[in-house]
């Protein structure tokens, strides 16, 4: 006689019944756990703090404005200057205290390798901050 898994023997069927007993005994720790835990953590310390009345120090660094022409041609807040003037000034700018953040506007017809250029110069000489300024799109 051939045992299929379809048989009616008893002791070789499949097993049609969910074990219950694992899905049970893991849901009774998660709810001892939860139990244990939430008191815990809405235990607080009351302390009486002192009290202090203070302005926040909200000292906006320095910005520079550099902008690159269409024609490669380099801008130091709106005077124009010459690559090595504007490392120099660059130098200078990274020194002071806090460091002004370098404010880079670049003309879309401009080469890319000009805007790299300038921003070559700002790390070099010593700027970390440097942000591109766009225009917004108009909408349509």
């Amino acid at each position: 006689m051939a045992m299929t898994p379809f048989s009616d023997d008893e002791e070789s069927g499949l097993m049609n019944e969910i074990n219950m007993t694992p899905l049970v005994d893991v849901m009774l720790v998660l709810l001892i756990i939860f139990l244990v835990t939430i008191p815990a953590m809405q235990h607080a310390v009351k302390i009486d703090l002192p009290q202090a009345s203070s302005q926040p120090d909200n000292v906006k660094p320095a910005h520079l404005d550099v902008a690159v022409q269409a024609d490669g041609s380099i801008l130091w807040d709106g005077h124009p200057v010459a690559d090595d003037v504007l490392r120099a000034r660059i130098a200078e700018a990274a020194h002071t205290k806090p460091q002004p953040e370098l404010h880079l506007r670049a003309d879309r017809k401009v080469p890319y390798e000009r805007v790299a250029d300038v921003m070559s110069a700002a790390q070099a000489g010593g700027l970390t901050k440097i942000g591109f300024v766009t225009d917004p799109r108009e909408k349509k």
